[in-house]
């Protein structure tokens, strides 16, 4: 197993330095109890949520929904100046969150974790877990034994019953209130049709024979797209029943994806590499982003213009798709794991320091 494959079995970026150590100390000893007894345990109501390391960040309707360590979700309906926290049923850390309208939502995280809200995040169920995960896994491999590498399919599932609940998702991509993926490391990936109620493993639908994380995933057009370590970019024309290998430009870890409203993808990670397609994932050019820092999160804003943010606290604007880059630190001062912009135009942020505003100039139109 390498460094980032280390790191990722704990919902990790290797590369985040002091926010994956905080985290990697926060949470080992709980992914190595026998009991997974966090999978059980509600999160604990505390003053201190606000600055609780964070890694997910949200719009449902108006509202901004953030989702962290210890199953920490924070609420806050004035665009990010007060938080409040949510009810949850775990405790475990949560490293991602989506919601398709003002009501419903979900996210993941650590042991195989899946909520989902209902009433805009205020309250939070678990509709899936690791255990459960696996045991589905085994499930799909035993009808499909007699099957062209069924055999080796099954030896794989049962590796993760016996594993226990250890390996984490880490992103999410809703189309709707029904229809749905969850991915993660070692190639997780399993989707719902029914708006999580059941999923269905679709491990075999992705052409991933050495099993390399699973990081992002989203849609441009009719596409489904996914990235992961070590440059890995797979592309889904069919309606996510297959995902196919692109040829990538890149050797390091992408670690996540920006479909913008025009057609366009970026995909983001190591030291501030940074690919543009205009092609559907086809071609891609490197984008000149001027910096070395990890690139975490990108956004593209109401007026059309992107954002991309690092994991050190680095602002990169574009108003020209991509062709240059205004580079300012964030006000807040400290990492970014996450940004959204709020209801009120102004940028919220979520990272090793908690939740952070940041009222730029450039993003401040109405909605």
């Amino acid at each position: 197993m390498n460094v980032e494959k280390i790191f990722a079995s704990f919902g990790l970026r290797w590369s985040a330095g002091a926010l994956a150590l905080c985290l990697l100390a926060s949470t080992s000893m709980t992914a190595q109890a026998a009991t997974f007894a966090v999978l059980q345990q509600p999160a604990l109501p505390t003053a201190k949520a606000a600055r609780a390391v964070l890694l997910g960040l949200a719009r449902a309707g108006e509202r901004l929904v953030a989702v962290g360590e210890r199953g920490i979700v924070l609420l806050s309906d004035d665009s990010g100046m007060t938080w409040r926290q949510a009810r949850v049923p775990v405790s475990v850390s949560l490293t991602a969150v989506q919601f398709v309208d003002a009501e419903q939502g979900w996210a993941v995280g650590h042991l195989g974790v899946v909520l989902h809200t209902e009433d805009g995040g205020e309250t939070w169920h678990k509709q899936l877990d690791g255990e459960r995960a696996a045991a589905l896994a085994v499930q799909a491999a035993e009808r499909d034994a007699d099957q062209s590498g069924g055999a080796s399919n099954l030896a794989q599932a049962r590796q993760m019953v016996d594993d226990g609940p250890d390996k984490p998702f880490l992103d999410l991509y809703f189309s709707d209130r029904l229809h749905g993926y969850i991915v993660g490391a070692y190639n997780q990936i399993y989707r719902t049709d029914d708006g999580g109620r059941s999923w269905r493993p679709w491990m075999q639908h992705v052409n991933n024979p050495q099993g390399l994380n699973l990081y992002g995933i989203r849609a441009s057009g009719n596409d489904l797209l996914l990235v992961g370590e070590r440059g890995l970019l797979l592309r889904s024309t069919d309606a996510g029943h297959s995902f196919q290998p692109l040829k990538s430009p890149y050797e390091g870890s992408f670690f996540g994806l920006l479909c913008t409203r025009g057609g366009a993808l970026i995909a983001y990670g190591l030291r501030g590499n940074a690919w543009w397609s205009e092609d559907r994932g086809s071609s891609w050019r490197r984008l000149d982003t001027g910096i070395e820092s990890t690139l975490a999160t990108a956004i593209e804003l109401r007026d059309g213009s992107l954002l991309l943010a690092s994991q050190s606290g680095e602002f990169l604007f574009s108003h020209d798709q991509g062709r240059s880059f205004d580079k300012r630190q964030s006000r807040s001062g400290g990492t970014v794991a996450a940004v959204q912009q709020a209801a009120d135009g102004g940028l919220a942020s979520v990272g090793l320091s908690g939740v952070a505003t940041d009222q730029d100039p450039r993003a401040s139109a109405k909605p």
